[in-house]
């Protein structure tokens, strides 16, 4: 007998058929003599329906209330699954965040989660339950709702396995597994069988959207076994994520996989003075008021100036743009502050670049053979990000996709 953790995304759970299907899945799991929690998102669409009503009552929704608003999506899906579950005879009990105590941070809309108070959880289990949890969501300190940011339904189904000292975290979504890169810009993208926690981190925070980033980041750091199927197929192994050492192999390739994000948005304060502390009275501001900042560069001058390149979440452009003109321009003596949000992230990602010579070389020469002009560059030991007109970004993935011969089983 095993503890499961299994997490079902916005597809899986669309419509009531589609929940009926996820019940029968997991009523044939609690057959085998499984012990399972089942974390769902809301139903398709319905997070931005939710958004879209906030907006229509304020054009910029305040971060308390707009939580108090989207969480209710997964409380639905947790009412109609346990009830599915029901119909079928097996016990079934659902829980909000807060019914849970997932206990997160302040941080409205983008809440971190800081423990998890599993007792209830377990005492549901060993009672012979099927516990349904809303993913997405918990509360504060003083009791406030919370929400984990957009794909948080994963974080939660990973932090609850870890809490729990689940034996797999099961992530259905409507793929079968990780491909070597979206296999709507590429048709002949490949499912990996497996793929390294460390891989599957850098996929994920360069825009891969089969796992959100800190689901990755939760199972690393607590050894959560995880893994990637379909819920609309039956049988299937998915794409298991392991760690580096558990066996790797020399026909391994060199890149694992190809992500890219339409999501970017590039900011540039131009003709700062080069002087020690203008990187912190550029970024101090932005990240006071939560916006995550991505790649930085800075070029300087002979004239004793530079310019200071970083980028941020498309959304969050503007916001970027008015803090740095309102509270930073006139400080530092900025020349110019421009924003372009025509730009994409493109990365290729491989624990084979560590013992491989010639990697970022080949990305730029199959890059410049088609025109592609790269406007900044990000690297890490296991991967090679540029910035690039976004016109360019699904030829950028398809030429390099056949480059590292990816297609290739």
């Amino acid at each position: 007998m095993a503890l499961i953790v299994q997490k079902y995304g916005g597809t899986s759970v669309a419509n009531p058929e589609r929940i009926r299907n996820l019940a029968r899945r997991v009523a044939r799991f609690k057959a085998m003599g499984h012990q399972i929690v089942v974390v769902v998102s809301a139903m398709s669409g319905e997070t931005n329906r939710l958004i879209a009503l906030a907006k229509e009552i304020m054009p910029e929704p305040d971060p308390r209330e707009l939580d108090v608003m989207v969480s209710t999506g997964e409380q639905v899906t947790i009412g109609m699954t346990a009830l599915a579950l029901m119909e079928l005879g097996i016990k079934a009990k659902s829980y909000t965040g807060a019914q849970v105590k997932i206990l997160t941070d302040d941080a409205f809309t983008k809440a971190r989660i800081l423990n998890i108070d599993e007792h209830n959880l377990k005492a549901d289990l060993d009672a012979g339950y099927v516990c349904v949890v809303a993913g997405f969501q918990g509360m504060d300190a003083n009791g406030n709702i919370t929400t984990l940011g957009r794909g948080g339904s994963d974080t939660t189904g990973v932090a609850l396995a870890a809490a729990l000292n689940a034996d797999e975290c099961q992530i259905y979504t409507d793929v079968d597994g990780v491909y070597t890169t979206d296999p709507r810009v590429v048709p002949e993208a490949r499912r990996l069988d497996k793929i390294t926690f460390e891989e599957m981190l850098e996929l994920a925070s360069q825009g891969s959207k089969v796992l959100q980033i800190r689901s990755v980041e939760f199972a690393g750091k607590y050894k959560v076994k995880l893994r990637v199927l379909s819920s609309f197929e039956d049988e299937g192994d998915g794409t298991l994520i392991t760690f580096e050492d558990e066996g790797n192999n020399m026909e391994d390739p060199i890149i694992s996989g190809i992500a890219f994000n339409r999501d970017e948005a590039k900011i540039t304060v131009l003709g700062v003075p080069d002087t020690p502390g203008i990187a912190y009275q550029i970024l101090g501001p932005i990240a006071e008021a939560n916006v995550d900042v991505d790649m930085i560069i800075q070029n300087t001058g002979a004239d004793g100036t530079t310019d200071f390149t970083f980028t941020v979440h498309k959304n969050e452009m503007n916001k970027a743009l008015s803090i740095l003109r309102d509270k930073v321009q006139s400080n530092i003596k900025a020349r110019e502050i421009v924003g372009d949000d025509k730009v994409v992230k493109v990365a290729i990602v491989g624990v084979g670049m560590k013992s491989h010579v010639g990697v970022a070389s080949q990305m730029f020469r199959t890059l410049a053979e088609e025109g592609i002009n790269i406007q900044m560059i990000s690297t890490s030991e296991i991967k090679i990000a540029v910035v690039i007109d976004e016109k360019y970004m699904e030829l950028a993935v398809r030429v390099l996709h056949k480059a590292f011969e990816l297609e290739a089983a």
